[in-house]
């Protein structure tokens, strides 16, 4: 869903009891001339995550959707996580056959071998 600021995107406190099986995105812009164009928030109580710190898969759709509708430009920046403590630096860029690259540092978290 789109949202008309920012701070309304910050200030979301949803009731995932409501939307059980949802994978629910909201976004809103920033003042222009900020760091970031626009804040995110991914919900997905459906696959047991209440909040995604940074949803790669959810800005990489949000930003097809924005960049193709114009509201948007080919390049700009996400902020997502705030909420969580754990703000990530996000950065769209939509090239002219439709692609959408989504770009940002990382963390690794963990190593190990998985078995499939």
């Amino acid at each position: 869903m789109r949202l008309a600021t920012a701070q309304e995107v910050l200030d979301l406190e949803p009731d995932l009891s409501r939307i059980p099986t949802a994978m629910v995105g909201a976004i809103g812009a920033y003042p222009q001339g900020a760091e970031h164009a626009f804040e995110m928030r991914t919900f997905a109580p459906g696959v047991g995550v209440a909040e995604d710190p940074v949803c790669g898969s959810m800005n990489a759709s949000v930003g097809q959707w924005l960049t193709r509708s114009g509201a948007a430009p080919g390049t700009f920046k996400v902020s997502q996580g705030a909420r969580l403590g754990r703000a990530g630096d996000i950065t769209i860029t939509a090239e002219a056959d439709g692609t959408v690259w989504v770009g940002g540092g990382t963390t690794t978290c963990f190593r190990g071998t998985a078995t499939v």
